[in-house]
């Protein structure tokens, strides 16, 4: 079981899954309408640390955040 969390204006809470690889996430993350227009944009970490490979293999207890863009100065 991986946990993910959505931050900053995603406004979702974290949710648990069952999940192999980040594309495993990824395709389970698509099937929730509130993400569609979020995920294309944001960036990926994995137990804090930046990733972008989808084949990314996952262990139990993993922590995915979903990251949106921000702006700022």
């Amino acid at each position: 079981m991986v946990k993910v969390e959505f931050l900053g204006p995603i406004g979702k809470a974290p949710v648990e899954m069952e999940a192999a690889t980040l594309a495993d996430v990824s395709t389970q993350l698509k099937e929730d309408a509130s993400l569609i227009k979020w995920l294309d944009k944001c960036a990926v970490a994995l137990n804090d640390t930046m990733v972008n490979d989808l084949t990314t293999v996952l262990k139990d207890g993993d922590r995915i955040s979903i990251l949106p863009p921000v702006c700022g100065g």
